[in-house]
């Protein structure tokens, strides 16, 4: 059966509290209070009700415009009242197409609703568990999760920067959870102590502010050079020089630190793996007895053309 589309006055309606959205930006309600002027509200809100008043399951953008623009009644459904755990549920639920959550307070919202769930079941969720009480899939679930185990300082920053016109953003997630892998793995093999370790995040986000790193996942060279010192390709003192320049120069970068530190070494790295493979392949080739075609054999003569002049 059709559910029924009811008109009631937006004064009598109220925001949802678990509504993971917390961020609405002034221009995109600009937008959006245009069209409604000229159109109306084509998507009926869905609400639940409460004592006299009605709480917002999906809408609320619509709701704010329509009490702008004073509209006298907006077109809603009127589910049944949830509890909590059901209303938040149900958030994610109704949402879960939505691309323009915002992934910190839609993370904050997750970990309410794994609260809920081991507040019911007497137990943490497990990540799958979590994933389906949310509607998103276990890799989002991990990093919603990886995004609350940010330090404090850098989710009250992200929250700033999340209050402003999405073109005026420049600061995002990514930026601030790439700086800080970088700087832990640097940390975990004990090239930077924990002092250095916050400096480098610091510094790495200070440099996606000033658009000098562009590329987001340029501070994943860094765990390239931890790696390298793990597996003694370069020394330790040649890492820690490389990435203290990169804190105390302002025009130093994660690629820079990478060139001048592991670049080659690195390479000759990969290049010997590469070499390894081709040499067991040819011994087996050999121990098969196969007779190379002609256009292995065209291939071999230049690669000993290129060893030539390598040895």
């Amino acid at each position: 059966m059709a559910e029924t589309v009811r008109l009631i006055d937006p004064k009598k309606i109220l925001p949802n509290k678990e509504n993971p959205r917390l961020i609405f930006r002034e221009d995109e309600l600009a937008d959006l209070e245009g069209s409604i002027k000229e159109q109306g509200i084509l998507v009926p809100l869905t609400l639940f009700e409460r004592g006299r008043k009605f709480i917002i399951l999906d809408g609320e953008r619509r709701w704010r415009c329509a009490l702008k623009l004073a509209m006298p009644s907006v077109p809603a459904i009127v589910q049944p009242m949830p509890n909590k755990l059901q209303n938040i549920m149900m958030m994610f639920a109704i949402h879960k197409s939505r691309k323009d959550w915002d992934p910190l307070p839609t993370a904050m919202k997750l970990q309410q609703l794994a609260d809920e769930l081991e507040h019911r079941h007497g137990g943490p969720p497990s990540e799958e568990a979590l994933a389906a009480a949310a509607s998103i899939s276990r890799g989002e679930v991990r990093r919603y999760r990886h995004i609350l185990d940010l330090p404090e300082r850098y989710k009250n920053e992200l929250m700033k920067e999340l209050s402003k016109p999405r073109n005026k953003q420049v600061l995002t997630v990514d930026h601030v959870l790439e700086s800080v892998r970088g700087a832990e793995a640097l940390r975990k093999r004990d090239i930077i102590d924990k002092q250095e370790e916050r400096a480098l995040s610091h510094v790495l986000i200070t440099k996606f502010r000033s658009k000098l790193i562009k590329s987001t996942v340029s501070p994943r060279q860094l765990p390239r050079i931890a790696r390298a010192v793990q597996r003694e390709s370069i020394t330790h003192d040649t890492a820690r020089s490389a990435v203290l320049k990169l804190i105390n120069d302002p025009k130093f970068t994660p690629e820079d630190a990478f060139q001048a530190s592991v670049a080659q070494v690195d390479f000759e790295h990969s290049t010997q793996q590469i070499t390894d493979r081709l040499r067991k392949r040819l011994e087996e080739h050999i121990t098969r007895k196969y007779r190379p075609g002609k256009t292995l054999l065209a291939s071999l003569q230049e690669l000993a053309k290129t060893l030539r002049k390598i040895l």
